[in-house]
């Protein structure tokens, strides 16, 4: 039976006798219903102010004065009147928008890149992906109002608080961007201090101001840099901050623009690198004379020459620090983002879960995408992040840390909740690489195929994976297959998978080495690609220009004979170590394994599963001159597998 209760959330703040009228003293209520926050709160009522928090300690412009990050903040109207409320964070450098800043060239083969599709921008492709989108049309966000998006209008009713965070160097905040240092991480993190009391926050006109209505409890959100933001954030261990939501969110900008000693694109935005970000979202005054110095300095020391791990990474890899996470963590990710590679997601995933961190996962077929965007999954979406916050910033008993803690999407629109990710019952799966017999491409087996026989191909830098893959009937130059026999049931993959060769290098300038994990059989997959509906949904209250109300995406499913699962990428002179560089001696034969995308993902009966081999990935890694000749033992060669059920999935 439903019952209805008033709880009284809030405390009232002492203020000198006679100041306010005893009643306007007095906390409003907050209306609780089967353990949820109810919308009791006006929207159209609410209380916004634009709050300059110091970041103490950090002077990254170098201007001799404390940097200052901008903080929109929109709650309600009864704070006014001693209601304390929690907080609901985003920190972005995108709220002013970007610049126009050219990626780095990767054709290094002396071809001309002028006016390639690659050097574009990313920041239009993603705006909606991020920030939802907008029922107004496509207007630019360096011109948009605040609080675009849907946080204000479910939660402020609700009882919360919503304060978007302007970080450093970008629109009217100060100091510098940096991709991903420590100074960026204290920008939020100064924003939660002052939330609790412990930093100094001024008004437009000088005027120091308090958070006298925050309850200090704080919970951080975001799709991309806006998710990487809370991971960063919450590795710092600052008191406040109960839990995050990391969505699409990276975890080591290493495994962004690196991978395994190669020089890696983020998908779709080739030549891109951590200078090119900073100089995108360097957007407040004075930027280049302020920090013109500070970004050359970060193309210098990135080395897109040998991709090695080093000093300049490690600084801004957050798991070195994932044993003073004090918070939650609701992690989300797209099984078809090769923006934010799954790996990202998948790191963090596991370094929490050795802590012991409470935490919750969602996985969809999505790319680089929010949930709440999804039609078949809105509603569930809003109810368990309400849920989730309504638990860990107000305290509701609610249920929500006893349901299943993975929901995981397997196809378009085939959701699941599980116990735990990789899923339950999950164990690596080794098969072997045999070559193939007259002339055909190989095979993979549970079997060890013996023999020192040698394949090979040669490395081109035109046609892209996907073109390398796609015809399996026959064999390719430029690239080595190996299938397995049509599965007798379908088979899911669960985790990350990984292959090993053996292989030599010779006459040529590419160093990496490319695998591929390829489901081949005919069928209907998602993409990552969505499309709008016509039709709204109303999801909160609305004001004039902020309807409350948006249109929902469904899956752009494609029907083809295969897809590429995922793949993985090495720079074989990184064989030993992706912080070291070794040279090959030309023909020799080494031994290489390349950890490859995690995913999850359901091989149907009658599908084979394929491991290709190619150097050059022309979408991903640098592209150096055509003509490396790759030489592989494939009896040496294998690839493990994480499959739900172990071996018996294989039949």
């Amino acid at each position: 039976m439903n019952r209805w209760k008033t709880v009284l959330i809030a405390v009232a703040v002492a203020v000198p006798s006679g100041a306010l009228p005893a009643a306007a003293a007095q906390p409003a209520p907050a209306l609780i219903e089967n353990n949820e926050t109810q919308p009791i709160y006006s929207r159209a009522d609410a209380l916004t102010e634009t709050v300059f928090v110091e970041v103490a300690g950090v002077d990254s412009d170098r201007d001799g004065r404390p940097d200052r990050v901008a903080v929109d903040i929109m709650r309600p109207k009864e704070t006014a009147s001693g209601l304390k409320v929690p907080v609901i964070m985003e920190a972005s450098p995108y709220y002013a928008g970007g610049n126009d800043v050219p990626n780095h060239v990767v054709d290094l083969d002396g071809s001309d890149p002028a006016g390639m599709e690659y050097r574009r921008n990313k920041f239009d492709d993603l705006r909606d992906e991020m920030f939802g989108l907008d029922e107004s049309g496509p207007t630019s966000r360096a011109v948009a109002p605040p609080f675009r998006g849907y946080y204000d209008n479910y939660f402020v009713p609700r009882g919360y608080a919503i304060a978007l965070v302007e970080n450093l160097g970008s629109g009217r905040a100060t100091g510098c961007p940096t991709t991903g240092l420590d100074n960026e991480t204290a920008g939020p993190k100064a924003a939660i201090d002052w939330l609790n009391g412990r930093a100094r926050g001024f008004d437009a006109s000088g005027n120091e101001v308090r958070a006298d209505w925050s309850t200090g409890n704080v919970g951080m959100t975001g799709v991309s840099y806006n998710g990487t933001l809370p991971n960063a954030v919450a590795a710092t261990g600052v008191r406040g901050l109960k839990t995050i939501v990391p969505i699409a969110a990276i975890s080591s900008w290493y495994d962004y623009y690196r991978a395994n000693g190669a020089v890696l694109a983020p998908g779709g935005y080739q030549g891109e690198d951590a200078d090119v970000l900073a100089r995108y979202v360097l957007t407040r005054e004075n930027a280049e004379q302020a920090c013109g110095a500070l970004v050359d300095q970060i193309e210098r020391d990135q080395d897109r020459v040998t991709g090695d791990y080093s000093a300049f990474w490690d600084g801004r890899n957050y798991l070195n620090d994932v044993n003073k996470v004090r918070a939650s963590v609701f992690l989300v990710h797209g099984l078809n983002d090769w923006n934010v590679k799954t790996k990202q997601a998948v790191q963090w995933w596991d370094a929490l879960a050795e802590r012991g961190v409470p935490r919750k996962i969602w996985l969809h077929q999505g790319a680089h995408f929010n949930p709440f965007s999804f039609a078949q999954r809105n509603a569930e979406w809003l109810r368990q992040l309400h849920r989730w916050f309504d638990f860990h910033l107000y305290g509701l008993r609610n249920g929500i840390m006893d349901e299943p803690q993975a929901d995981v999407e397997s196809g378009p629109g085939q959701w699941a909740q599980h116990a735990s990710w990789p899923l339950p019952g999950t164990a690596d799966v080794r098969l072997r690489l045999a070559a193939g017999a007259d002339g055909r491409n190989g095979t993979l087996s549970r079997e060890r195929s013996g023999g020192r026989a040698v394949e090979s191909f040669t490395d081109q830098n035109t046609r892209t994976a996907e073109q390398l893959v796609e015809n399996v009937a026959a064999t390719d130059p430029n690239r080595l297959a190996y299938l397995s026999s049509p599965l007798a049931k379908d088979a899911r993959l669960s985790g990350t998978p990984s292959v090993s060769i053996k292989a030599a290098f010779e006459g040529g300038r590419s160093p990496y080495l490319t695998a591929l994990l390829v489901d081949y059989g005919t069928d209907t997959r998602a993409y990552g690609g969505v499309s709008y509906g016509p039709d709204q949904v109303c999801y909160g209250q609305g004001v004039p220009g902020d309807t409350g109300c948006t249109r929902l995406a469904q899956h752009v499913t494609v029907t083809a004979p295969y897809k590429i699962i995922t793949r993985g990428w090495l720079d074989v002179r990184n064989r030993h170590s992706a912080s070291r560089t070794d040279l090959l001696r030309e023909g020799r034969f080494y031994d290489f394994d390349v950890d490859l995308q995690p995913s999850d993902y359901v091989i149907k009966a009658g599908h084979r599963i394929g491991v290709v081999l190619i150097s050059t990935d022309r979408d991903f890694t640098l592209r150096l001159p055509a003509g490396t000749a790759v030489s592989v033992q494939p009896g040496a060669g294998s690839v493990e597998l994480p499959l739900v059920g172990g071996r018996s999935a294989l039949g």
